[in-house]
């Protein structure tokens, strides 16, 4: 079966307190979105307009008010959040590390969910160099991490790869060579990727289908 995400008149809200008051802010209401496998889709938008809430949705990092998500006609909150995290890989705007080696690191998503790949092609594939392997995490740069993070995202064989702004705590050169690696994966792997940017410039470089997050809708943003 050919791999697609849904979405289905999905809402979500946020809440925050000012002074004692707590006050509900509806981030977006009744989106509907449909990829197909090995899609790249680049969702723009303002800072606060809903981009990594609506990653998070369909990592089920949370739960919309309303509305179903549904991963190869299944519905996700059917799914045991192992399994739909094995299948739709994230990759946060700030690397996470765990403490360790470079290889250890790569190797707890597999340990996790009982995959069996090999640890350097999978770091070939995300750009780490094999000599870092056996390298503390704890004196990588942003970007040698960052790339250990995509690795450990690979190590499950996802069918999704969801991006939030990879690459917005490095510099120009580090963030065009991640932009460039991402994208070779995506195209030798057949993977789907969902990449969110703030950066109207990225997401030209990108290329793939755009779309806009404004005003609680998600839009087609046509090419300039």
């Amino acid at each position: 079966m050919s791999f697609h995400l849904e979405l289905r008149n999905v809402s979500k809200s946020v809440f925050h307190r000012v002074n004692e008051t707590k006050i509900r802010t509806l981030l977006f209401s009744d989106l509907n979105l449909k990829i197909g496998r090995g899609e790249l889709v680049t969702i723009m938008g303002a800072s606060g307009s809903g981009k990594t809430t609506l990653l998070r949705l369909i990592n089920r990092l949370s739960d919309p008010d309303s509305g179903t998500i549904l991963l190869n006609s299944i519905d996700i909150c059917s799914m045991p959040p192992q399994e739909l995290r094995k299948k739709a890989g994230m990759v946060f705007q700030l690397p996470v590390m765990f403490q360790g080696s470079v290889r250890e690191n790569i190797a707890f998503g597999m340990e996790l969910w009982g995959e069996s790949m090999d640890i350097n092609a999978l770091a070939k594939d995300a750009g780490v160099p094999e000599k870092l392997l056996d390298a503390d995490t704890g004196r990588l740069s942003v970007g040698e991490k960052q790339r250990v993070c995509i690795a450990r995202a690979l190590s499950t064989q996802p069918e999704l790869l969801l991006l939030d702004e990879p690459t917005s705590s490095l510099d120009s050169i580090s963030a065009q060579k991640i932009e460039t690696m991402l994208l070779g994966l995506q195209r030798d792997h057949d993977l789907t990727m969902v990449w969110v940017t703030h950066e109207k410039e990225q997401a030209g470089r990108i290329g793939g289908r755009r779309l806009i997050l404004k005003d609680g809708k998600l839009e087609e943003h046509a090419e300039d």
